[in-house]
């Protein structure tokens, strides 16, 4: 029973203020349900049997990420947008998904990301502006690499999200989005930056 008490304590917590005002049940229960994976990653790898209430009132400390420097680059895939959105899993293939220009496959959960998943508009894209929001549109709208014009919660929660992704015993972190080598050649070409000898 005791185990019991830190989860009715956390759905507490969450639950606080809910029938105050309007909200999106579908993006409380998201996060909620990431925070919890989230607290059992920092116990199975830091010790950490006390981190979901934190993490349910906002006020965790962010554990730190890999950079590029701190990874093999060798072992680690590039991929562009384009190269990115063969990853889709509709060819029996791996299923692959974007956020902050990092690159996860997330081919074990099929239940989530698969063809009939709820979260397979993220499959095959950098859906970083959906994380940030919580918006499960497929729209490009919605689902889009872009950062511009968020604030600082909602920059926070990519964060949250890409911690998750990090650190979950499911995903696996394969590397990272790059731009277009020839989409830049162009672009510097339509821009008049290219000289031709």
């Amino acid at each position: 029973m005791a185990p019991l008490v830190p989860v009715v304590t956390a759905v507490s917590v969450a639950l606080t203020g809910l029938f105050a005002r309007k909200v999106d049940m579908n993006k409380v229960l998201m996060r909620f349900f990431r925070d919890v994976a989230r607290s059992k990653a920092r116990k199975r790898l830091y010790g950490n049997n006390h981190a979901l209430i934190p993490m349910l009132l906002g006020n965790e400390e962010p554990i730190p990420i890999k950079t590029r420097d701190d990874l093999n680059a060798e072992e680690l895939l590039t991929l562009t947008a384009e190269e990115l959105a063969e990853y889709d899993g509709l060819d029996g293939g791996p299923l692959f998904l974007g956020i902050k220009g990092r690159v996860y496959d997330v081919s074990a959960k099929q239940s989530f990301y698969g063809e009939d998943g709820k979260y397979n508009l993220f499959v095959g894209k950098d859906a970083t502006h959906a994380f940030a929001t919580g918006c499960l549109q497929d729209t490009e709208e919605c689902v889009n690499p872009s950062m511009d014009g968020l604030d600082a919660k909602e920059l926070r929660e990519i964060d949250r999200w890409v911690e998750l992704y990090e650190t979950h015993d499911k995903y696996t972190f394969v590397g990272f989005l790059v731009e277009d080598p020839v989409n830049k050649i162009l672009e510097a070409d339509e821009a008049g930056e290219v000289e031709y000898v």
